[in-house]
């Protein structure tokens, strides 16, 4: 495994070994000793997620502020560009953005610390989209910041499309509207 870190300490861009034959290929998506090594955290991932969402789907900017849930994210099908943000208001690089593009075919991971907003622009015809989180989801807890907040100014590929986003989604705060204590810290 290749691990690469981003402009913003904490978060990685995993690229597992491939076996490939004439068969097809095998990849070890997940060993908690391996990769609390490798990624540097002590977390434990404690439930998986799979998200189906056709072409045009944006989800998020999504966060947990009292259990905040560090994130382990592929896809399994399709492309999709991932977006992780920097809400920890007292982070050097508070509003800053990683972003990727994560497909079957590159088989790439990105780890997400707890702390940041995340969210993630469907490009194929269809994605299915796997992560695992450190903490439980809880729905009391469920936070997030507008997809096109422009003092972040996420530069999505949408071509002038409007995203397919849910109600829930489209209601979403600025990050100016949101509250101090509606914000994580930095432990």
């Amino acid at each position: 495994m290749i691990i690469h870190g981003a402009q913003i300490p904490g978060i990685k861009i995993i690229e597992p070994k491939l076996f490939k034959d004439k068969r097809g290929y095998f990849i070890e998506t997940y060993s908690e000793n391996r990769y609390q090594e490798a990624l540097n955290i002590q977390e434990r991932f404690v439930q998986d997620n799979l998200s189906y969402s056709k072409q045009g789907t944006l989800r998020g900017l999504h966060y947990q502020l009292k259990r905040p849930q560090g994130k382990l994210v592929s896809v399994i099908l399709g492309e999709v560009f991932d977006v992780a943000v920097d809400i920890r208001q007292n982070s050097p690089t508070f509003r800053q953005w990683v972003s990727i593009i994560l497909t079957n075919r590159n088989h790439r991971q990105f780890y997400i610390p707890p702390g940041f907003a995340h969210g993630f622009y469907v490009l194929s015809r269809e994605a299915i989209f796997v992560y695992k989180c450190t903490d439980y989801y809880v729905a009391e807890d469920n936070y997030g910041i507008i997809w096109n907040d422009a003092t972040i100014n996420v530069k999505w590929p949408l071509n002038k499309k409007k995203p397919i986003l849910s109600d829930k989604d489209q209601n979403l705060r600025t990050l100016v509207d949101v509250s101090l204590t509606d914000l994580p810290t930095i432990l």
